[in-house]
């Protein structure tokens, strides 16, 4: 498809410089881009770029101030990298009106199933009894869906995404490939003998509402209830979410991370890569945690920033980590001072 720097300084609201019918059918990175390409500048250190590039439109914040002329046609914003992820995201809902549509063959669908309008259902898929699909749901080759699962509206599963039964996603849910939803939570009571006895997992996932959830992610059905994902969050590949975990609204987590059994994690969280969570926790709004930290108790303070194994306030682990980088010059000076306040105390002897 071909749009006009017009078309697009008019869907963003900007203000236009340069040729309005500069036309563009892709987009690309600033250093890589070519003619007919759609690039931005948000960052500083691709400032450079703006002047050499071969891009036919870029988008730019409405308060840089050019050192040169610059090639292209310029669309002016107020945020240039949300600017440019709004159009991308307005892209991907065109695509998706014209996209696949039907059933391929062979697929097995339950008697029982609900399907919505306007659906897409690859090849090799498998629904079971009395789930419900909603409108415009596309569901790549190769998914498994048990049984009462319930999809709503404009929800996408990439190939190879398995849903255990009773499980449910809100509207516009995106599941990445070999996504598992419902296994079962690891829970195993141990006998006298030392043996381990299964728990039954008999409760379900409810993720809610423009959740995105990664490749290869697990989340396991609670033991009894849910396993709630709220609205908004956001989900990295391989991550771990265990069995009665709650995640709040508009969390996002990088990958490997996991969280334990029964630990709440609050809204608007910042969760990096590698974390690791102990179980039955809470964690407040706004928390920010490192990469590679791991907590053992609650946050119970709003808006922290924690770091480190066992985790703690952001600002102090630094410093301890410099403290630490120090340690053997710091040995060698208590040394140095020791033998000092040694020949001190021989000599006053004396």
């Amino acid at each position: 498809m071909q749009f006009t720097a017009f078309q697009i300084a008019t869907l963003l609201q900007g203000q236009l410089e340069g040729n309005p019918e500069a036309a563009v059918s892709r987009v690309s990175k600033i250093e890589d881009a070519g003619p007919g390409a759609l690039s931005f500048v948000a960052n500083p250190k691709y400032e450079d770029y703006l002047y050499t590039t071969q891009a036919s439109v870029l988008i730019i914040n409405e308060s840089l101030q050019l050192k040169k002329e610059v090639p292209a046609t310029l669309i002016r914003v107020r945020d240039a990298y949300s600017a440019f992820a709004f159009l991308l995201e307005k892209y991907n809902e065109l695509m998706r009106q014209s996209g696949r549509m039907g059933i391929e063959t062979p697929s097995v669908i339950a008697k029982t199933v609900s399907l919505g309008a306007d659906i897409y259902i690859g090849a090799f898929t498998y629904i079971g009894e009395n789930t419900k699909i909603g409108n415009r749901v596309q569901i790549y080759p190769g998914c498994y869906l048990g049984n009462n699962v319930v999809l709503a509206d404009d929800v996408i599963l990439y190939p190879g995404v398995r849903i255990y039964d009773d499980c449910q996603l809100g509207e516009r849910v995106v599941v990445h490939a070999g996504v598992v939803i419902g296994s079962d939570g690891f829970g195993f009571a141990p006998q006298k003998d030392g043996s381990y006895r299964k728990v039954p997992q008999i409760g379900n996932v409810v993720i809610e509402e423009d959740v995105e959830i990664g490749s290869n992610t697990t989340i396991d059905r609670a033991t009894m209830g849910s396993t709630i994902i709220h609205k908004g969050v956001k989900l990295d590949n391989l991550i771990q979410i265990a069995h009665n975990v709650e995640i709040g609204a508009h969390t996002v987590i990088a990958a490997q991370a996991g969280v334990s059994g029964s630990t709440k994690v609050g809204s608007h969280c910042m969760i990096g890569g590698q974390v690791g969570m102990v179980g039955h926790i809470q964690i407040a709004d706004g928390t920010r945690i490192n990469a590679q930290s791991g907590l053992s108790k609650s946050v119970t303070s709003p808006n922290a920033a924690l770091n480190g194994s066992p985790a703690f306030d952001y600002k102090a682990s630094l410093k301890s980590q410099a403290v630490f980088r120090n340690l053997p010059d710091l040995v060698q000076r208590i040394q140095k001072l020791e033998e000092k306040l040694n020949k001190l105390q021989g000599s006053a002897a004396t």
